[in-house]
């Protein structure tokens, strides 16, 4: 029996967030707020995601480089394979300084993102 070498970095394969999901999208959800879909196709692909924990609405702040406090929604919708999240804006969509008026140009870092196997 081997033990594993904590100096040794773990070679587990990962696959890309945007290689498991058939939808990543981000759009308004009001003035105030983006919100965030990933949908999957298969219950396969949604339970390795949901289990990898590598997207909670702690590690969103952290990959859209913001405090916790601005994600106000996170769902995990079992029944659609999907996972949904919404965090506040910036400034109002369409403001002076608004970068994407629709929010539809947001879900860049999640197609990315290294999911474990």
């Amino acid at each position: 029996m081997t033990t594993a070498n904590p100096s040794v970095p773990s070679l587990a394969p990962t696959q890309k967030l945007h290689e498991l999901a058939k939808t990543i999208r981000s759009k308004n959800a009001g003035v105030n707020k983006i919100t965030f879909d990933i949908i999957f196709r298969e219950a396969a692909q949604y339970e390795r995601v949901k289990r990898s924990l590598m997207l909670s609405r702690e590690s969103m702040a952290a990959l859209f480089h913001v405090p916790v406090e601005r994600i106000s929604d996170f769902v995990e919708y079992d029944p659609a394979f999907a996972i949904k999240f919404t965090m506040y804006r910036k400034r109002p969509s369409g403001s002076a300084g608004d970068g994407d008026i629709f929010g539809a140009q947001q879900y860049a870092p999640l197609l990315e993102l290294e999911i474990p196997a």
